[in-house]
């Protein structure tokens, strides 16, 4: 089955899909799903879609550097977990942190990344050059769902501003940081590759890049309760592109 990569189809999304999408509540209480296992599935999927966005024989740099950015609350654990599983397929992934959760399930991801001897950053370079020059991707795992795209606290807000001025590609978790989940942004950060999880939010309809789904491990009454019409996944695939 082929599928356009440049507009979202309009069937993924469905009203009744986006009351889907606030959290995975539904799946946690009565499908006995557990955070740390759906945290899991999400950031091996990201890292699987970042290998078929960008294999290691395409990068431009002789050392396949990506840096991943996390913020404090899922997407930050999602992009944990994510480079975790980059290092495992041989990327060279740097984690910036700069506000660490309290969270137990959140500081057994970042032990785990420390236990792989993934490095992490004390500061972002706010030469945007440095970046540039050290890196092939920046993986933006930093706000998400929970976030309030309207009042946006520091560091993250600088974080933002050093973003949209980077020239190396741009992958989102979820939601791109700084965008509002119900509608595209008009100056925000300009992601190459956004991966949704579970559905895709309503900010992705005009999304024009690279666009993966992570959702193939919903049971299916669910997919049948909220109207998810999502295409065929490929084999044994745990991500499609739409």
């Amino acid at each position: 089955k082929q599928h356009d990569t440049h507009a979202l189809h309009p069937e993924v999304l469905t009203p009744r899909a986006l009351d889907l999408l606030s959290a995975p509540t539904e799946l946690l209480r009565d499908y006995r799903f557990g955070q740390q296992q759906l945290i899991e599935l999400w950031g091996q999927a990201c890292a699987l879609a970042i290998t078929k966005a960008y294999p290691l024989s395409s990068l431009s740099k002789k050392q396949p550097t990506v840096l991943v950015i996390c913020g404090p609350d899922q997407n930050g654990s999602v992009g944990l977990v994510c480079a975790r599983h980059l290092r495992i397929f041989d990327y060279e992934p740097t984690i910036y942190h700069p506000k660490r959760s309290a969270h137990s399930l959140h500081q057994d991801f970042t032990i785990q990344c420390e236990k792989m001897d993934i490095p992490f950053l004390s500061y972002l370079p706010t030469e945007v050059q440095l970046i540039n020059d050290a890196y092939n991707i920046v993986i933006d795992a930093m706000l998400g769902l929970e976030t309030d795209s309207s009042n946006i606290k520091e560091p993250y807000s600088g974080i933002l501003v050093t973003l949209k001025q980077i020239k190396i590609p741009i992958v989102s978790v979820d939601v791109p940081s700084g965008w509002n989940a119900d509608e595209p942004s008009q100056d925000g950060i300009n992601p190459e590759v956004l991966i949704s999880l579970m559905a895709p939010k309503k900010c992705a309809q005009n999304f024009s890049g690279k666009h993966f789904l992570a959702g193939r491990f919903l049971p299916y009454d669910i997919q049948k309760k909220y109207e998810l019409n999502i295409p065929d996944y490929a084999g044994t695939d745990c991500l499609l592109e739409l």
